[in-house]
């Protein structure tokens, strides 16, 4: 083959790779727009590709050893030109890799959908179900005292975890839960089906050693995240709660617009996020007068876990001095936008399209955010299920007038 034809080859590859490639969200967090054209940097790299043919032909004529697939080597080169970027969000996903970032996309987990928790060191287990999942349409209520999972007796010094994987099993086989129901003396056997475990938006109550505080989980942010959110605020007002707690922890992500407009409920006006794109005036995302909350007091909670969105929503509300943040750690640091291109063996390239500023111009990306007040957690919390960094957020909310 001769010099010009692998040069001509080589931009072909390159026009086709962009050409052919359609946009898809990364993850669901992530805003995503039409690429316009194919940029002008292919027109003037035939000169630049025959350096490389000139240099793997001498690869091939030399080397001793088995040489890689042409696909290996199209692989290799379009690695190696991402690495040049230094930004871990730009990178190449392989067919195989690509199918299996599908599936985990899918949100859903085996289990009996309930959460346990062991309020005292060596004391009884307790159960929460899941709104809709297999724990609560068996039975299951909450605050049952677990004494036993398929006869075998649940032990002081057994941990959460330990618990929790007795508990654990192949979707569609039964395990068969023996509870105690709240100021009863008298246990029962609830059979619960193990299934796939839908997780909601937003789950709320109010805490049970203080009923003028306000829970709200967030998991995720959702088309109808603005509206659960909505819905949280009022059923707990109604309820009584003065001050809210808003659990951040462990959410990755979601719709950007369910993020700004979650932080429209907490916010008066002015600024919410930032976002800059190369090639565009920066964009600015601004609450409106609405306000849901009647500023109650707010302790917002975050950990490692919280990424994308919920450092969005996190960030505005820390910046305008809103809320107070409390967490184990500063949050993830994703704080960008990418454009995902499936190629059409079914790999596919991850682009870092745009950033994202907090109110106060503090990038989220590869920083994330640092929490007001700082919990350590500890191993012994983390085995007797205890909640450190809510009870820290109790603690700061009782404390407010």
């Amino acid at each position: 083959m001769s010099e010009r034809i692998r040069n001509l080859l080589a931009v072909m590859l390159l026009i086709l790779l962009a050409a052919s490639a359609f946009i898809a969200g990364y993850f669901t967090n992530d805003f995503v727009e039409m690429q316009r054209g194919v940029p002008s940097v292919f027109a003037e790299t035939e000169e630049d590709f025959g350096l490389f043919w000139e240099a793997w032909g001498h690869v091939q004529s030399s080397f001793l050893g088995e040489l890689p697939s042409s696909q290996q080597v199209t692989y290799g080169a379009i690695r190696g030109a991402m690495s040049l970027l230094n930004d871990p969000y730009t990178f190449f996903v392989e067919p195989v890799a690509r199918e299996q970032e599908r599936e985990s996309l899918q949100g859903t987990y085996g289990g009996i959908g309930a959460t346990l928790t062991r309020p005292e060191e060596g004391g009884d287990i307790i159960l929460e179900p899941i709104p809709g999942n297999p724990a609560e349409l068996a039975g299951i209520q909450m605050g049952d005292v677990l004494l036993a999972v398929d006869g075998r007796d649940i032990m002081p010094e057994m941990t959460v975890q330990e618990v929790a994987d007795l508990i654990r099993g192949e979707k569609g086989t039964t395990v068969v839960l023996t509870v105690r129901r709240p100021g009863s003396a008298e246990s029962i056997n609830v059979a619960v089906k193990r299934g796939d475990i839908l997780i909601p938006s937003v789950a709320y109550r109010l805490l049970p050693d203080d009923k003028t505080i306000g829970y709200i989980q967030l998991t995720r942010f959702s088309g109808e995240s603005e509206k659960e959110v909505a819905e949280a605020i009022a059923s707990l007002q109604e309820s009584g709660a003065d001050k809210l707690i808003l659990d951040l922890r462990g959410n990755g992500g979601g719709l950007l617009d369910a993020a700004i407009d979650v932080a429209d409920h907490f916010l008066s006006e002015g600024v919410i996020l930032y976002q800059q794109t190369r090639g565009e005036e920066e964009q600015v995302y601004s609450a409106t007068d609405e306000v849901l909350d009647t500023n109650m007091p707010l302790i917002v909670l975050v950990d490692g876990g919280s990424a994308s969105s919920s450092e969005i929503l996190a960030g505005a509300l820390q910046d305008r001095d809103r809320a107070v943040l409390v967490g184990s750690g500063a949050t993830f640091g994703k704080g960008s936008v990418q454009l995902v291109y499936d190629l059409s063996d079914g790999s596919s390239v991850h682009v870092t399209a745009s950033r994202w500023f907090t109110p106060a111009r503090h990038q989220i990306d590869g920083q994330g955010l640092q929490p007001d007040v700082l919990v350590t957690v500890t191993q012994e919390d983390i085995d007797n299920g205890r909640d450190a960094v809510l009870n820290q957020a109790i603690i700061e909310l009782q404390t407010i007038e």
